[in-house]
């Protein structure tokens, strides 16, 4: 929304932290916040391909966006499935669109079943997700997107399977976007670029304080990541939060410099103990072609300054908005 020439098609949920009901409605509200009303917003699977859906209120919050609360938008949810979402909007603009998913990856499998060629119509596709020689975050070796629905991630990669590097997938995985770690004085930095002032979020805060900001967009930012900054605490990460999704938006919209390293990427699915690990082949091993860039080095700081610059433009143009 804040990121100027970027055209935001449209916006499809699957359940993942939260039910896909509570994400549909996440994602109007935030659109009406943001004022970008009109783009269509369409629910898809609430439920992973084969297993059992699991969800993480404790990370993200009941509603999934932490402590914020917004109003219930006045658009609806679309009356097409994510599916159709999908196939119809990249048929009527093959070449054009960059697909940017940063949930659990259910909708897109099944759309490659409805529409093989998908990949090829994409001008590209970026997938927060996996993790490389790195530690996952939901079990000793599985991401949280793919652990979800590790069925549906695997069908995703084998789709991309011997198309040409142009087209393989961007994958933002934990071994770089944890490397994007929100800390108190990135927020104080949004709410003063936008003009409102100090924000003040301190571990020394009781849980669960809410922001008093009079901007409206800085006071969802800060309640939503508290939440994040409390959980990771919890978890003795100290008083952070790894916003994986900000960096896999900014690949999308062609903001961020990162490095990437190809690789044959398959996901495991049967082991009781390694279900949902992405297992990346980058020497050929497998003599397999690549069917995925994996990201191996970002820029935080840009990240931050990125962020801070869009996001406080953004804040400054909506408060005027509502100031008359």
């Amino acid at each position: 929304m804040a990121t100027p020439g970027v055209a935001l098609e449209s916006i499809t949920c699957t359940a993942g932290n939260v039910g896909a009901a509570q994400v549909a409605a996440n994602n109007l509200a935030l659109l009406e916040l943001g004022g970008c009303e009109g783009v269509e917003v369409a629910l898809g699977s609430e439920v992973p391909l084969q297993v059992p859906l699991v969800t993480t209120e404790e990370t993200h919050g009941d509603q999934g966006i932490g402590y914020a609360v917004l109003p219930a938008a006045r658009q609806e949810v679309s009356a097409r499935h994510a599916v159709d979402v999908w196939v119809e909007t990249v048929r009527a603009s093959p070449g054009e669109i960059t697909g940017l998913i940063t949930g659990p990856l259910t909708n897109f499998a099944l759309a490659l079943r409805a529409e093989p060629r998908l990949p090829e119509l994409l001008r590209g596709l970026v997938i927060m997700g996996g993790a490389f020689n790195y530690p996952g975050n939901t079990t000793p070796v599985a991401e949280w997107n793919v652990s979800v629905d590790p069925h549906a991630a695997r069908e995703v990669f084998a789709a991309y399977r011997g198309l040409p590097e142009d087209k393989l997938p961007v994958v933002c995985a934990l071994e770089t976007t944890e490397r994007i770690e929100c800390r108190p004085e990135h927020i104080d930095r949004l709410s003063r670029a936008a003009g409102a002032g100090g924000e003040r979020v301190s571990p020394e805060d009781a849980a669960g304080t809410l922001s008093t900001n009079a901007n409206p967009v800085v006071a969802c930012v800060s309640d939503a990541l508290r939440f994040y900054l409390e959980f990771h605490r919890l978890h003795d990460q100290g008083y952070v939060a790894h916003l994986h999704d900000l960096f896999a938006a900014m690949v999308a919209t062609d903001e961020a410099r990162y490095t990437t390293r190809l690789a044959a990427v398959d996901v495991e699915t049967d082991s009781r103990l390694t279900i949902g690990q992405t297992v990346g082949d980058f020497t050929g091993m497998w003599r397999q072609p690549p069917n995925a860039r994996v990201v191996s080095g970002n820029h935080p700081g840009e990240c931050f300054d990125l962020m801070i610059a869009r996001l406080s433009a953004l804040a400054r143009t909506r408060d005027a908005a509502r100031r008359r």
